[in-house]
């Protein structure tokens, strides 16, 4: 026998204990070894004397019972376990810095220098189209539209390096459902099963038995 089974059913599944007993006790009346549910015993009285067994028909299952409370006390403690483990995933950084700075500036920038000196040199180059000053201003303006769209480009680039950077962790942290929840459920249903058959059923049955009225005389 063994000796490292849970002894009394946890206050957490007590409800699940109940809830088996009314489903075997709803379903008597379609089971031929549980003649006499009803009749001789009510229901109440079937479930009142089950309850008051519970150590008893627990202990049927005890050794699935101990498996499913192990599984589910690892399964809680899973997610503290790992959390250690999130943080030796590089983070952020120290900060944006100044290249950063420069990148997300310097278009803004330069494009609005651009509007700024195409206006009003095309303004210029209209009204005197003999003056030097006019066209400087659209070849400089030219210069900062040039320099606007490289800005453009180096932030372009730095996003779409950051998101293939970034991808593999999002998907390694976003994967498959873990395997204890798995391990869990199956433990959980395994309990339940050995629960309803080996105690529950044969309880109601023995119950049952011991209040069967004495056969009759036999008949000559």
């Amino acid at each position: 026998m063994q000796m490292n089974v849970v002894p009394h059913l946890l206050t957490e599944d007590r409800a699940e204990y109940e809830r088996l007993l009314d489903d075997a006790l709803s379903t008597a009346h379609t089971r031929p070894d549980l003649d006499g549910a009803g009749t001789r015993l009510t229901l109440a009285q079937l479930r009142s004397l089950t309850l008051n067994a519970t150590t008893l028909v627990t202990s049927a299952a005890a050794s699935e019972y101990d498996h499913f409370v192990k599984v589910r006390e690892q399964n809680r403690s899973a997610p503290v376990s790992r959390t250690p483990a999130s943080s030796d995933r590089p983070g952020p950084g120290p900060g944006p810095g100044v290249v950063a700075i420069l990148t997300v500036f310097v278009p803004v920038l330069a494009g609005a220098a651009a509007v700024i000196f195409l206006l009003v040199g095309a303004v210029l180059h209209a009204l005197a189209p003999t003056m030097v000053f006019g066209a400087t201003l659209l070849t400089a303006g030219l210069v900062f539209g040039v320099v606007a769209a490289a800005g453009l480009l180096c932030a372009a680039a730095g996003l779409l390096l950051t998101a293939l950077r970034n991808s593999p962790a999002e998907v390694s942290a976003g994967g498959p459902p873990a395997a204890p929840d798995d391990e869990l459920s199956l433990a959980r249903e395994a309990w339940r099963r050995a629960l309803l058959e080996r105690g529950i059923l044969p309880f109601l049955r023995d119950v049952l038995a011991a209040t069967a009225p004495p056969p009759g005389p036999p008949v000559p």
